[in-house]
């Protein structure tokens, strides 16, 4: 199987280097536009293949489409960070010309693709992929409550002194600051409810401190975090690769579930051969419902730029 990841940054690079060490594809492609940059991490690790134990072949590529015919996954990494005085708007158009001109490079090439986005604002911008790519709605995947729940995992671990493999825990919603809504009420140790063991004002810790993840890691280490997103779009890649049917929070577009419509927004998906193969049903309480209702309005707030640039 031949994988194909854009960006070859700290994002991408990980999630490259976390599909090789797990050794189910044959061939990474690694994708950059900035001239012997994928070319370089590519052979770096390549170099750990002895190390590590692997077969994959990684290969890294200056914008080189071509290379990338023939895939079954994409990852799509591309686009910058938003920066001190750039409007919300612009960070949009950005980003979403940037991750346009890729999807269109990808279904060229590789008509049969399933794509994954990872490129923020996440939610928007899998929700452009589907529009612009033409492809079915199973094979277009935003990451981002992947990682959310993760993050929502730590959190709980860290107050229970447990095992993250112990927990199951999802977060639902847009993957933001403002619109991510972890269901602690939901969360389970083991089938067991996690709020049996908890206050009031350390569940309220534990949403609070999961909703700021992001935020958190910036401030520390100065950048957007990489281990973690790109540990997470690798393990949907494998779950696709391997038909794993594992369940996992993505940004999929809905046609009626949860009573939202064309959108794509984080909710529980299975993730298989064929993409995300179908939402799993959920019941929320009214205020999870309404929480889910408002995050919906924050992202086709995001959304409404791509229609107001003349973007789709």
């Amino acid at each position: 199987m031949k994988i194909t990841v854009i960006g070859a940054g700290a994002v991408g690079a990980t999630t490259a280097d976390n599909i090789a060490r797990k050794n189910f594809a044959e061939e990474v492609i690694l994708l950059d536009i900035k001239e012997g940059f994928a070319e370089g991490k590519a052979q770096d690790m390549m170099q750990t293949a002895a190390l590590l134990g692997f077969d994959t072949k990684i290969k890294g590529v200056t914008n080189d489409y071509l290379q990338t015919a023939g895939s079954s996954i994409a990852v799509i990494t591309s686009g910058i960070p938003r920066k001190p005085g750039m409007t919300r708007e612009e960070l949009i158009g950005t980003n979403a010309n940037i991750v346009k001109g890729v999807v269109d490079n990808l279904v060229k090439y590789s008509p049969d693709i399933i794509i994954i986005v990872v490129s923020n604002p996440m939610d928007t911008m899998t929700y452009l992929a589907y529009k612009s790519s033409g492809l079915p709605k199973n094979r277009i995947i935003g990451m981002g409550g992947a990682l959310d729940s993760s993050r929502f995992k730590y959190q709980l671990a860290n107050k229970l002194n447990a095992s993250p493999g112990d927990l199951n825990a999802i977060v639902i919603g847009g993957h933001g600051d403002t619109t991510m809504i972890p269901l602690i009420n939901k969360a389970t140790w083991n089938s067991i409810p996690v709020k049996d063991f908890l206050e009031e004002n350390e569940k309220e810790e534990i949403v609070q401190k999961t909703m700021v993840g992001g935020a958190t890691l910036t401030a520390l280490i100065g950048t957007s975090a990489w281990y973690a997103p790109g540990a997470a779009t690798a393990a949907m890649v494998e779950s696709i690769a391997l038909n794993q049917n594992k369940l996992f929070t993505a940004s999929v577009y809905l046609e009626g579930e949860l009573d939202e419509s064309d959108i794509c927004i984080g909710v529980p998906v299975i993730i298989n051969k064929n993409g995300w193969d179908k939402v799993v049903p959920i019941q929320l309480d009214e205020e999870e419902k309404a929480k889910f209702k408002a995050s919906a309005t924050a992202v086709r707030a995001m959304n409404a730029v791509l229609t107001e640039s003349n973007i789709i």
